[in-house]
């Protein structure tokens, strides 16, 4: 009988570590990225003229919802091989959104994010 106390009771335990952990596994639980605070050094405006001169494999600038990504650093590790080039100095939105991608790229963006778009 007390073996059957002790599973229950670990397995209680377990239960309950796992389920403190898929809130910020999953994104939930986490600030709401539109209103996310960042340095005000970082605050900076771009023209789309300044964005679109960051057009190459080693300089890459991106938009996505008139925000300013430099996503140079991650441009070898992108799954999708040189289609993250395809953008390159352009509004990104629609091929960002696309279904190709994991829920997981929209927190991965924000520590990429240099500033906003001008309008």
């Amino acid at each position: 009988m007390e073996m059957i106390y002790m599973t229950l009771f670990l397995a209680a335990l377990l239960g309950a570590l796992f389920i403190f952990q898929i809130p910020s596994a999953f994104g939930r639980g986490k600030e709401n990225k539109d209103f996310k605070t960042f340095p005000k050094e970082q605050l900076r405006t771009y023209s789309k003229d300044e964005v679109c001169l960051h057009n190459k494999r080693d300089d890459c600038w991106i938009i996505v919802k008139n925000k300013v990504y430099d996503v140079t650093p991650y441009v070898e590790e992108h799954p999708g091989g040189d289609a993250i080039l395809n953008h390159a100095g352009n509004d990104s939105t629609e091929g960002f959104y696309g279904p190709q991608h994991a829920s997981r790229v929209f927190d991965m963006i924000d520590e990429f994010y240099v500033g906003g778009l001008k309008p």
